[in-house]
């Protein structure tokens, strides 16, 4: 994807940050809509997106175990920054198009019907979620499910949580991805005329926000206590920044990243957030670390969207950039054709997920699982989201192709009748 904000061009986004996102850009929206063939889809955005909620699905249903398979064992960031940064990323390329060639209002139209469609996903995903762990409290007469999970307050008032459900208030536990999106699209067309009008200002504005929220401890309150898991004040930072690619950063930053200089600053940046990593997990070895860095470092905080992690995010992404350029062959993989699925159908697959890491872990705690039966749940759980994501490819590429011999052939048979 490219800039709403550049003229249509045949830049490459090889070098720019935007590597795990779409393809070459709109027209700028200042200039007269012109008539063009719509650019080939950009498998790369599809491929990253894939991969986090494949990411995002073990790290829910073994977060003991198959997190060593996971980023997050590795580093300061996990696959919520990939989530968000490339739903940002693809939300300014669709619907920057939209107000390209629609105007402000039908764009922003086009993006509230996203949003209530995200919002309905939310709602019936926290329902079926419920519903999943009642049973298993029930089923296993166990109070752990519930009180794991934070759903104990819908066992003894219902309708409390059920209305704080609407207000995007109540979640239960690894459901707090969905009311970010849904907040952060909303404000998205905001975000899009300000990009139009001062590209460069509007991020400047998005780290002030970013700033003043770690200032004053800024936050949206959770029911029944507590704060959102994802700051929405903090987390629009990484968000806003894939707009501000999509629209014309990535291209601009393509120098920088195309740096031997850059290469090596973010190898040594990964390599230390490695060894850091470690530490957590072997603590002989924390003695390595002066204190005066572990005074300045911890906590990392992911709720506030820690600069440690935004940093850790952007080395990768930049690593991503110089060795997965676009055109890369192995897109074309058979292998990877089901992360690149699932990454097209992201919605669906994201709440399928969230169920199946549900189902997952209940298993594993009642079989006592070691680590092959984790594997193999793990492995199972990926399997059936590759297969719904093909099943919904398919009903999409039938449903075009009936579309197109109906536009063919109707006048034809209305003829004939």
């Amino acid at each position: 994807m490219a800039s709403i904000v550049d003229r249509v061009a045949e830049p490459s986004l090889a070098g720019a940050i935007g590597a795990v996102a779409p393809e070459p850009a709109p027209a700028t929206i200042s200039t007269p809509a012109v008539s063009r063939p719509a650019a080939e889809r950009e498998l790369r955005i599809d491929l990253f997106r894939g991969l986090a909620l494949w990411l995002i699905f073990i790290d829910h249903v073994s977060p003991d175990v198959l997190t060593w398979f996971t980023i997050r064992s590795y580093g300061f960031c996990d696959a919520a920054e990939i989530f968000i940064f490339i739903s940002g990323y693809t939300a300014a390329f669709v619907y920057g198009r939209a107000m390209l060639e629609s105007g402000f209002v039908i764009a922003t139209a086009r993006i509230l019907r996203r949003v209530w469609q995200i919002y309905l996903a939310h709602v019936f995903i926290v329902t079926i979620f419920l519903a999943e762990i009642f049973y298993a409290s029930i089923s296993s007469d166990n109070p752990f499910y519930s009180e794991e999970m934070r759903v104990v307050d819908f066992v003894s008032n219902p309708g409390a949580v059920l209305l704080q459900t609407l207000l995007l208030r109540f979640r239960p536990l690894n459901i707090d991805v969905l009311p970010l999106y849904v907040v952060l699209m909303f404000f998205l067309p905001v975000m899009l005329w300000l990009m139009k009008w001062r590209a460069d200002l509007t991020l400047l504005l998005s780290v002030g926000l970013y700033a003043l929220t770690w200032h004053y401890d800024w936050y949206l309150s959770a029911y029944p206590n507590g704060y959102w898991a994802f700051n929405p004040f903090a987390w629009q930072l990484l968000f806003v920044f894939g707009v501000w690619c999509a629209l014309g950063g990535a291209r601009r930053m393509a120098p920088i990243l195309s740096s031997p200089v850059t290469l090596w600053i973010c190898v040594a940046y990964l390599s230390a957030a490695f060894f850091v990593t470690m530490t957590w997990y072997f603590p002989q070895l924390g003695y390595l670390i002066p204190h005066w860095v572990e005074q300045w470092m911890y906590p990392i905080d992911k709720t506030d969207l820690d600069v440690l992690r935004f940093a850790h995010f952007l080395a990768l992404a930049a690593i991503t950039v110089r060795f997965v350029p676009k055109g890369w062959p192995g897109l074309k993989s058979p292998w990877l054709r089901p992360m690149i699925l699932c990454g097209q159908h992201s919605l669906e697959i994201f709440c399928l997920g969230l169920f199946l890491a549900f189902a997952g872990y209940f298993v594993l705690l009642q079989s006592s699982a070691g680590l092959g039966l984790h594997v193999l749940v793990g492995i199972i759980g990926i399997l059936i989201m590759s297969a719904v994501a093909w099943l919904n490819d398919w009903y999409k590429r039938s449903d075009a192709k009936a579309a197109s011999w109906k536009a063919g052939t109707g006048g034809d048979i209305v003829g004939a009748g």
